[in-house]
């Protein structure tokens, strides 16, 4: 089994900071993408920042040049920096691993829980 475990998020005021933080564990052989989604109350899931397979990083464009995706991959883990939040920002924000257990030969997506950004104005 595999679990995604995320933390940091809260509330915080407008042009504020924090920083989210997503652990995978459990049977993993490989992770050939993470990264991180959110969806708002009423709208569509929909990518914030990730890391492809390649390695490079996608951002949505309205979170270009205020947030920023890291990843330590000796622990299986990945980070969400976000700084000048906004109120359109507040999101459940997802973590989101493409994980390939050991003898395996497929990858599949795994979903973290959900942890919650409040934005205030």
């Amino acid at each position: 089994q595999v679990q995604l475990v995320e933390s940091g998020g809260g509330l915080v005021q407008a042009g504020g900071s924090l920083k989210l933080s997503c652990a995978a564990s459990g049977s993993i052989f490989s992770i050939s993408k993470m990264g991180w989604y959110r969806q708002a109350p009423g709208k569509q899931r929909e990518l914030a920042a990730a890391f492809t397979s390649g390695g490079s990083t996608n951002y949505a464009d309205s979170v270009k040049g205020r947030f920023t995706i890291s990843r330590d991959n000796a622990k299986n883990t990945v980070y969400l920096q976000m700084n000048s939040l906004k109120p359109e920002d507040t999101a459940v924000y997802y973590c989101n691993a493409r994980i390939i257990p050991p003898y395996a030969i497929q990858s599949r997506d795994y979903w973290g829980q959900g942890t919650q950004v409040t934005v205030s104005s």
